[in-house]
């Protein structure tokens, strides 16, 4: 079985934490930042809702959706970058479990 150079799996796994982090950063900012600073933030309306209520209730959640898509999207790049699509993970797989 052919397995991933080192060189190349260190590369994947840092550029695949690196936008972890990014996510988890936004996702920090818009969960506990937006309550932070309600007060200040209950002057701007959205959809006719104090931002800091809107966040609360219906935005963090659908930020967190929207990160879910971005970082399919965006891992699905990453895999292709460093050449594990589909395709290769079932070869991987198929040669795994017919060697044992």
């Amino acid at each position: 079985m052919r397995k991933i150079e080192k060189s190349v799996a260190d590369g994947y796994f840092r550029e695949k934490t690196t936008y972890m982090v990014i996510y988890f950063i936004i996702w920090a900012i818009v969960s506990y930042g937006v309550v932070l600073f309600a007060e200040p933030l209950s002057d701007v309306y959205f959809n006719g809702f104090p931002l800091h209520y809107f966040m609360g209730a219906q935005g963090a959640l659908a930020t967190f959706i929207i990160l879910l898509f971005v970082n399919a999207i965006v891992g699905d790049k990453i895999d292709k970058k460093y050449g594990i699509d589909e395709k290769r993970n079932e070869e991987i797989g198929s040669k795994s479990t017919t060697d044992h």
